[in-house]
């Protein structure tokens, strides 16, 4: 089982979280049909470091933003996916 250490719960077991997608900038609301479906279908899938969003939905219930290295599966690095009041 492969482990994430969650910045608010500590480790724990990847079963713990679910996959959201690869990070990618979300289209304002008013974006065309054509920006929605790339955002929503389309991915990069490429070999090595890879920034995803992952969900711990059974634990602190937070947005990550996890860096994982897709040929190794190696997780590289685990912050919280939400904007700070600076960066907004």
């Amino acid at each position: 089982m492969q482990q994430f250490n969650c910045p608010f719960c500590g480790t724990r077991d990847q079963s713990e979280f679910t996959y959201g997608r690869e990070v990618a900038p979300v289209p304002a609301l008013d974006a065309s049909p054509a920006d929605w479906q790339r955002f929503v279908y389309e991915r990069d899938n490429p070999c090595g470091a890879h920034a995803e969003w992952w969900h711990h939905n059974h634990g602190c219930r937070q947005w990550l933003e996890i860096v994982r290295d897709t040929l190794t599966h190696e997780v590289l690095e685990i912050k919280a996916a939400r904007r700070s009041k600076e960066r907004a």
